[in-house]
């Protein structure tokens, strides 16, 4: 049952639905793109506060300062945004790994990633794939194991919890980023239709229950509406008895 657009009232009353089946609304929250230190990261953080905060880190540009920046918050888990973040797709969609991709130089490029962050953050470096641009070709999916990691996050509700062996896949199902416009925040009444129908979808079993839904944001280009919808939705998240955000050592914790 597809939701294309929502206002706040409906959000509420798909959570309530949620309550009235004994059941708890699971959700998380991944924020992409970074590697240094900044003020959009800093109010993104406090903005978060005590919300379960996964963070994507370029491990190619990934600089100490981050490290520093993001204190010894619990809060905050650190997940693997690719190599370099440097598209390989010629002039079809962005991605750095397509199919046409040598298997080993895939697999030295994850595998340097994964030393990297997990050199720089410790436990809080997980062994989740998110690559950029949401896309990872399927045919490249076994090298992940290969490279040390164990999960994968992209865009829109999974095919398969396990897309390959040894894998685990959790993704976002809500971008707030208008990509193809002027890259602002699309709207609350589309931001809440995605999420809206995500969480509908999973209720009547039209969509894998056991998916936590995912909110995906980009902390360098966030604009003052974004902000105050986040807050908005954290608020109501932080307000009803069923719903609860999880953490990605949560979301990923079989991988």
């Amino acid at each position: 049952m597809p939701v294309s657009e929502a206002d706040w009232p409906d959000l509420v009353d798909e959570l309530d639905c949620w309550g009235t089946a004994g059941q708890v609304a699971t959700l998380w929250w991944r924020d992409d793109d970074a590697a240094t230190a900044s003020a959009a990261l800093d109010r993104q953080l406090s903005l978060a506060g005590a919300v379960p905060l996964a963070l994507a880190v370029v491990p190619a540009a990934a600089e100490r300062g981050l490290v520093a920046a993001l204190g010894y918050s619990s809060q905050v888990f650190v997940l693997q945004h690719g190599w370099q973040h440097l598209s390989h797709a010629g002039s079809d969609k962005k991605t750095e790994f397509p199919a046409t991709r040598p298997r080993a130089a895939v697999r030295t490029e994850l595998a340097a990633g994964r030393a990297r962050l997990s050199a720089l953050f410790g436990d809080r470096a997980l062994a989740v794939l998110a690559p950029p641009w949401n896309r990872f070709a399927d045919a490249l999916l076994p090298v992940l194991a290969e490279a040390g990691l164990g999960a994968l996050s992209r865009k829109d509700a999974r095919r398969a919890r396990a897309p390959a062996a040894g894998l685990v896949e959790s993704n976002v199902h809500v971008d707030v980023v208008a990509w193809k416009g002027d890259r602002g925040f699309i709207g609350a009444g589309a931001a809440l239709g995605e999420l809206v129908g995500h969480l509908r979808r999973r209720r009547l079993g039209a969509a894998d229950p056991q998916e936590p839904s995912g909110l995906l944001t980009h902390h360098l280009v966030q604009d003052a509406a974004t902000d105050e919808f986040l807050s908005r939705l954290l608020a109501v998240i932080a307000e009803h008895p069923a719903a609860r955000w999880l953490d990605a050592a949560e979301v990923f914790a079989s991988a």
